[in-house]
């Protein structure tokens, strides 16, 4: 099966195109040019070139909350006008999966602002990826407590990861940072964890996926707040 990937939930976009579990290309943007004028020129080239995908993936979320509603539209739009299955997918387990270690403990870790991290914690084991923290918003404080109860190495990736290893290094052994074109977010790893999701089953619904932002925006956060006070 052929699948098509979005990826927009940070600074860089990128689109990928992959088939049985191996990947055909992948476009790659991190300019600064906003993803609304990217995206699509890129799948359309992937398209072009790859062929028409029987199935669409994208990232969707946590992360940017823009970046995010960007990317799942163009999904849904794209998987509704080619009547295709559509799969969403954790942001921060498509990271682990792209980095793909043998053995180790992998965090993913996004910078949310707010002194909080988006971040999820995973081990690999003989190549196998297993969940072990849900997608949650936790500060660094938080993160630390749990990153020192851990033995072995600890492979952070995200756009948290400077962040993250440049103030917990001293206090938390075993923290790695990998190459940079494996620490960010990658297309190419939304669809290998889509690709796992498909083989396991999973339908793609198109209607039914929705951002996954784990927080408030900011305006709906100040709506909140009006709200109390009247």
């Amino acid at each position: 099966m052929k699948i098509l990937a979005f990826e927009t939930s940070a600074k860089a976009a990128s689109v990928a195109m992959a088939e049985d579990g191996r990947l055909l290309a992948e476009s790659y943007c991190n300019s600064g040019v906003t993803h609304s004028q990217t995206l699509m020129t890129m799948a359309e080239g992937l398209i072009a070139s790859c062929g028409k995908p029987d199935a669409v993936a994208v990232a969707a979320g946590p992360g940017s909350f823009t970046g995010v509603r960007i990317g799942v539209a163009a999904a849904k739009g794209y998987a509704w006008g080619a009547e295709l299955p559509c799969y969403g997918v954790s942001t921060l387990e498509a990271m682990a999966c792209w980095l793909g270690i043998p053995q180790g403990w992998v965090c993913a870790c996004m910078d949310a602002r707010r002194s909080q991290m988006y971040n999820a914690l995973f081990r690999a084991e003989e190549g196998k990826l297993h969940r072990r923290t849900e997608d949650r918003a936790i500060s660094l404080e938080e993160l630390k407590k749990e990153l020192l109860a851990l033995d072995g190495p600890i492979f952070l990736v995200g756009d948290g990861s400077n962040l993250c290893y440049n103030t917990l290094r001293e206090e938390v052994p075993g923290l790695i940072l990998p190459p940079e074109h494996r620490m960010h977010q990658r297309s190419s790893g939304v669809a290998v964890l889509a690709a796992r999701e498909i083989a396991q089953g999973r339908a793609g619904d198109a209607a039914s996926l929705v951002p996954n932002y784990l927080r408030l925006s900011q305006a709906e956060r100040e709506k909140m707040e009006r709200q109390k006070k009247l």
